[in-house]
């Protein structure tokens, strides 16, 4: 890796991304040569990639990911990193006639293949929320360049109103067709607008620091009338006051939203939703759990593709999801699910801990 010329790998990089799978590598083959896969599941995730629950391995492979993304590399390179590596290992194997046997080969191909899917899972997720910001930034542009001859429009129209009133002018005069081209032109710049609009153009992304706690309480808000009406319980567990997340508050509270919608929909009747928040380290987890009797194998990342519903039910568009990751992961988070086999599932919202300054409500 260093040595290739389109890489320039620093000293950084590569004490971080391949060392540490290397060091997972090798916990996963001692677990399996010990007969505990359970623990070689934990460790590297499972053939199909859906264990569940993230592994370590897909873990600090899609933080390799999002660090290559900052560094300015394309996914060619994320890749590359994984298969230089297999490359090695196959090399050294032959240079010192140490042949591996075929249950270890396949093994390292499922940990390449896990790695690789988180690092470019999450490498693609970084480039999605900078064309998106990209996007916004256009827009924005677009927009205001519209306001600025909207402005211009209706300024010369109440000029020529007051011209009018003044002079006690005919409306069919000069500064009346004054006056009817700034009303043609205000015409023009609002129908331009909704084309805007109708093109799904996405307002400025604001960060701020806010409390946890009122943060879920006013998600629990909206989400208890939906309990009502979807016949089930929903409980939410006391949160530490002290807590605080940062970010677009409005992104946040519709990933959120989106998750206790999806599982009001799927969770079965008479059973309970249920919304905790508390803290594990410098981390918060915001988790919402249902009855939904769990995920068939093999599905898990599937439901956070666009148009993707879980069951039969097709009510919806299957957006669901896919909205509310990419509005965690464009708020430095991560959301994950965890399948609980015959009860339901468990969706987690994972964000930077903050303490709440005693300002901030």
């Amino acid at each position: 890796m260093a040595q290739r010329p389109t890489r320039a790998a620093t000293e950084a990089q590569l004490s971080n991304g391949v060392p540490m799978f290397l060091e997972q590598l090798q916990r996963t083959l001692i677990a399996e040569e010990a007969g505990q896969q359970d623990e070689s599941v934990r460790i590297s995730g499972a053939s199909s990639g859906d264990a569940g629950t993230a592994s370590q391995m897909s873990l600090s492979a899609a933080e390799h990911g999002r660090e290559l993304w900052t560094l300015g590399y394309t996914v060619d390179q994320v890749v590359h990193d994984y298969g230089d590596l297999c490359q090695a290992i196959t090399d050294m194997a032959v240079e010192r006639d140490a042949p591996f046997s075929v249950n270890d080969f396949r093994t390292l191909n499922r940990c390449l293949d896990n790695a690789i899917a988180s690092a470019v899972t999450h490498f693609s997720a970084q480039r999605d929320v900078m064309l998106a910001r990209k996007q916004v930034a256009d827009a924005n542009e677009r927009l205001g360049s519209i306001v600025h001859e909207l402005r211009n429009s209706l300024g010369t129209a109440v000029l020529a109103t007051k011209a009018l009133e003044v002079g006690n002018l005919p409306i069919a005069g000069a500064t009346g067709g004054v006056l009817k081209r700034a009303h043609g032109a205000l015409q023009i710049l609002i129908e331009q607008m909704i084309d805007q609009v109708r093109d799904q153009v996405v307002a400025p992304v604001g960060s701020a620091r806010f409390s946890l706690a009122v943060f879920i309480e006013d998600v629990a808000q909206g989400a208890r009338l939906q309990a009502r009406d979807s016949d089930c319980a929903f409980e939410v567990a006391p949160v530490a006051p002290d807590l605080a997340i940062a970010g677009d508050r409005d992104r946040l509270m519709s990933a959120l939203t989106n998750l206790l919608q999806n599982a009001f929909k799927y969770t079965r009747p008479n059973t309970r939703v249920d919304l905790r928040a508390h803290a594990v380290g410098d981390r918060v987890l915001i988790d919402v759990s249902d009855h939904c009797g769990g995920i068939p194998p093999g599905t898990l990342e599937r439901m956070f593709f666009p148009f993707t519903q879980r069951h039969d039910d097709r009510t919806g568009l299957g957006l669901g999801l896919s909205i509310a990751r990419h509005n965690v992961e464009s708020e430095a988070g991560t959301l994950t699910v965890q399948n609980r086999a015959g009860r339901g599932c468990v969706f987690t919202i994972d964000l930077p801990r903050l303490t709440l300054e005693p300002s901030v409500a």
